[in-house]
């Protein structure tokens, strides 16, 4: 079992940056990539980004490509969402996971309770 809290949501203008923390229980953090996802009101979750169970590998959506640098530290348990040049429509709760590599909701059996991000125009 591994249960995950994230941490650094906030309000914060246009065009600034935050930095999305998930801190995992569990010895079992590093056999599993992570993901983080975002819910917007009315909306589907969404995939953001991913890395692999070693941090060698990353994946993106478009929609964040450029923006947003997923990162892990296996050491301290903790997966790390960096967000820079946030606009309006990143605006969400995001959502931590672990499981396997991917971009499909199916794929994580691990979820975080989500931390809400706010980004004012």
């Amino acid at each position: 079992q591994v249960q995950l809290v994230e941490s650094g949501g906030g309000l914060v203008q246009a065009g600034g940056s935050l930095r999305l923390s998930c801190a995992a229980s569990g010895r079992t953090f590093s056999r599993y990539a992570m993901g983080w996802f975002r819910q917007a009101p009315g909306k589907e979750r969404e995939f953001v980004a991913a890395i692999s169970y070693g941090g060698g590998t990353t994946k993106y959506a478009d929609s964040v490509k450029g923006r947003f640098t997923i990162s892990r530290d296996n050491a301290k348990n903790t997966v790390y969402l960096q967000m820079n040049s946030l606009k309006p429509e990143d605006t969400a709760i995001y959502y931590c996971a672990g499981g396997s590599y991917g971009s499909i909701r199916g794929e994580y059996d691990y979820w975080g309770q989500g931390t809400q991000v706010t980004v004012a125009s």
